[in-house]
Order: C-alpha cells, then sequence, then structure tokens
C-alpha cells in the first residue's frame, strides 16, 4: 500500500492534494458542522407561532434582525450559540424542543372551528394551531400507558346536499346524543366530566389578552377540545363545551376550504349554537319550566340548569316561547343591567368552574407507578414543564424537581 506524503502537499476544497510547502490541512474537516443537534427551522417556526410573535418581534428580544430569524426558520442560517440561548428564553422552551423532531400523534388533523377568521384573527389562530398539535402530541404520548375512554359519539348527517342542517336535525342530533350518553331530560351536572367520559380529550390553556373561548378538532380517530377562553364564569365555559361538541358531532367532514367562506361558517357556527342550546336545554322539559318571560325568573332557572341567562333567552326564541319582539325587550333589559359581560351569580363560588381531568388522571399513575419520571416526561415530549402540566391540569411542581442535596447522602460511610 502506498503510504501518503504529509509535507508539501495540500488538500484542496474538492479533497485533492496539491504540493505545499506547509503541512496538510484538512480545511473540509475544519468547515465541517460542529458535534451536537442542530435546530429544526420548522420547530422554531413553530414555537415562534405558538408564542405569538412575529419574525421582528423574536429578532428585537434575540438581539438579531428579522431576516436572521427568517433564514433560522428556511434552515439557511443556524443560530450561534449566544443567539440560540436568547431564542430559547424568549419562546419559553426548552433548548432539546428545537432540536427533536414533531412527536406522533393519533393521525391527520381536521379543520380546526374558529369563530372569527381574517387577516386580524391570523397570528391568534396560528397559535391555536400549534397549541392544539402539542395538546394532541401529549395526549398521545399517554397513548401507550394508558387506556382511553373509547370515543362515543353519535355519527349524524344532514339530509341537505350541502351539508348544512335543519333545525328539525339539530335537535334530533342533540336528542340522540343525550340518548346515546344514557342522559334524561334534566340539567347536565359537569359537562367537561361528561364529554370526557365519553372520549374527547379536554384542556384549558389561557390565552391572555386574546378573544377566544375555545376550538375543537378530531386528530385521527381522537376529538378534542382545546379551551383558550380567560372567562370566569362556569356557565360560560359549560356552553363553550356544549357548542365545540356540536362541532365534533355535526361537523367532523367539513374542509378547511369551506371555513373560508364568511356565510359558511356563519351557518355553521349557527348550527353549532342552536345544538349547544338544544344539549344544554332540552325542548322536552326545559319549556315546562319558563312559566313568564320575566327577566328575573331566568335567574332561578340559571341556577338550576347552569346555562347563562342570555343563552336561555336565545333558547326560549328558537322554541318560540317568547316572539321577536320579548326577545329584544329582554335584551334591551339585559344591557341595561350591564349583564352582557357578567350576570348574576357568574361567581364561580355559586356555579363553579369545571376542570379538565383526563389527562391528569392518566398522567400521575403513569408517574407514580414509576413508569415515567417527572424529568424523563419533560425529556420525551421536549416541551415546557408549565405548558404540559397545563395540558393536563396538574401543578408545574409535578414536573419540576426540586435540587436533591447530595451534601450528605443516605448512606454515608460511617465508624464500625
Amino acid at each position: 500500500m502506498r503510504p501518503l506524503c504529509l509535507s508539501k502537499k495540500k488538500l484542496t476544497s474538492g479533497g485533492e492534494i496539491m504540493a505545499t510547502d506547509n503541512v496538510v490541512s484538512f480545511q473540509s474537516a475544519a468547515r465541517a458542522p460542529s458535534a451536537g443537534r442542530r435546530l429544526i427551522p420548522g420547530r422554531l417556526r413553530d414555537a415562534r407561532r405558538a408564542a405569538r410573535l412575529t419574525q421582528e418581534e423574536l429578532g428585537l428580544r434575540s438581539d438579531v434582525t428579522r431576516q436572521s430569524i427568517s433564514s433560522y426558520e428556511a434552515g439557511a442560517k443556524t443560530p450561534d450559540p449566544a443567539t440560540f440561548s436568547k431564542i430559547v428564553e424568549a419562546l419559553g422552551q426548552p433548548p432539546a424542543y428545537f432540536t427533536s423532531e414533531n412527536r406522533e400523534t393519533f393521525g391527520a388533523t381536521s379543520p380546526r372551528f374558529f369563530r372569527k377568521v381574517g387577516p386580524e384573527t391570523l397570528r391568534r389562530h396560528e397559535a391555536c394551531s400549534v397549541l392544539g398539535e402539542w395538546f394532541a402530541q401529549t395526549a398521545y404520548y399517554l397513548d401507550s400507558f394508558i387506556n382511553y375512554p373509547e370515543v362515543n359519539l353519535p355519527e349524524v348527517a344532514a339530509a341537505d346536499p350541502s351539508g348544512r342542517y335543519s333545525d328539525e336535525e339539530i335537535e334530533a342530533a342533540a336528542e340522540l346524543t343525550r340518548k346515546q350518553w344514557g342522559l334524561g331530560l334534566g340539567p347536565i351536572s359537569n359537562i367537561v366530566a361528561l364529554v370526557e367520559k365519553n372520549g374527547v380529550v379536554t384542556c384549558h390553556y389561557e390565552m391572555t389578552g386574546e378573544k377566544i373561548d375555545a376550538f375543537s378538532f378530531w386528530n385521527g380517530s381522537r376529538p378534542f377540545i382545546f379551551m383558550a377562553s380567560e372567562k370566569e364564569a362556569g356557565v360560560r365555559r359549560r356552553y363553550d363545551v356544549a357548542h365545540e361538541a356540536a362541532h365534533l358531532i355535526l361537523h367532523r367532514w367539513i374542509e378547511a376550504e369551506e371555513l373560508l367562506n364568511p356565510k359558511t361558517l356563519k351557518a355553521i357556527e349557527a348550527e353549532a349554537d342552536r345544538f349547544a342550546g338544544a344539549l344544554l336545554l332540552p325542548r322536552k322539559s326545559f319549556p315546562n319550566e319558563v312559566y313568564t318571560a320575566r327577566l328575573d325568573a331566568f335567574l332561578d332557572l340559571k341556577l338550576r340548569w347552569r346555562v347563562s341567562i342570555q343563552a336561555m333567552v336565545y333558547r326560549c326564541k328558537n322554541l318560540e316561547l317568547i316572539d321577536d319582539n320579548q326577545f329584544t325587550n329582554l335584551y334591551k333589559q339585559i344591557s341595561f343591567r350591564r349583564w352582557r359581560s357578567k350576570e348574576p351569580m357568574d361567581d364561580p363560588d355559586v356555579i363553579r368552574i369545571e376542570q379538565s381531568r383526563m389527562l391528569g388522571q392518566c398522567m400521575e399513575p403513569v408517574m407514580k407507578a414509576g413508569k415515567k419520571h417527572p424529568d424523563e416526561v419533560c425529556a420525551d415530549i421536549a416541551l415546557s414543564p408549565g405548558l404540559i402540566a397545563a395540558f393536563c391540569n396538574m401543578p408545574v411542581s409535578a414536573f419540576v424537581q426540586p435540587d436533591t442535596d447530595h451534601s450528605a447522602p443516605e448512606g454515608s460511610p460511617s465508624l464500625k
């Protein structure tokens, strides 16, 4: 074998050896990427969207230009260590998140049902889409340890080829849902627990400063409801869940393109509202308790049915228990009393705010049984402990373990 002479030669960029007075310098090796995992552009983009930051805003927080952030997200450039640390701090996700591939989910994600579309809501909806995907990833992570409740949502379809439901079809769908869930004709005591029992994964993650109530979607064969509002009234959350359950049942096969049409979106939202009213206030029982159209009469009904006065007034109009003039008069009174944003008995001490439990009930036994240490959970999912805790409705302390003092460990040497 012919030996390689190291003197008076060097390697070109193409790997050829050229004569020189210097010792061989392996320049191509010097230009190779440094050891370690590299930032994944799509993960940076998603984290920025989840934080509701523009490229320019993230650049300002990271002391780089918007163009630099754009290059990082396109994969054309990689941030230096100092800039990467600032990006990590600005976006609130662990370093491992940015170098880890997306986790698996139950399957493809259906369109998410937002009540408004347009340029002014784009940033908010992008954030929700990313958070929803992370939520589904967290749920799927537990699927290998826990048997989730079977999905038990009725299958319904509109008779009209357009996909739009008649009022009677919506009422019938709500009645079918109640029957399939084993409900009678009385008030639903806890609708969040009810939908979770029937296979819907829910969570509550407040998006501070954003005007969004909730959204829902299917991920593979698993339905999800993501509650994002800052509402402090239990009746409003209950209505949001009923509204999103309507989308999961009535609108599972809606295409994303259909939601871009304002008229179609308005019709779909009206159908979900009608279903929510029918589910919470059945037409075969609720009308029997509406004995007068006086506004104060709805106070007792609110306490019993756990539905807002405004939603009950709308329901009375839908069922033709009141006419248009009575409806208008009641709403004028609601506005005059300043009940549009906050009604009597909205205090959580009166009507409690129902909490998501399913993921927490899945996560806790996994960690308590020692199948996964909290540190492993955070490392595996590669999201911030605060976000995982929010998805599971658990305290952050459950995932952030205190530092252990090893200065005097158990089993220290002792005199014989």
